[in-house]
């Protein structure tokens, strides 16, 4: 049962604004809902049905999606309350 990849804590979210890249190490422990750039300074949020920036705008989806992924469930949502998508 040892099949899963391990987890990817690295990502590189790129703003939708301004096109600015910033490395980032994604939590474990905690959703990311806002971020702000560091070349323009826009406040970036979630798109609808995202749990998180890094999976709006990162080039890897934050931890609780890659083990919904892993397991073979959805991952939808992983951060959401009250079954927001």
């Amino acid at each position: 049962m040892n099949d899963t990849a391990p987890m990817k804590l690295p990502s590189t979210i790129v703003c939708p604004h301004c096109g600015h890249a910033e490395a980032l190490t994604m939590p474990t422990d905690a959703c990311v809902v806002f971020h702000e750039c560091r070349g323009c300074g826009a406040l970036l949020k979630p798109k609808p049905g995202d749990c998180c920036v890094f999976c709006s705008y990162g080039d890897t989806p934050c931890p609780p999606v890659q083990a919904a992924r892993a397991a073979g469930a959805d991952a939808h949502g992983c951060c959401a309350r009250d079954g927001a998508r």
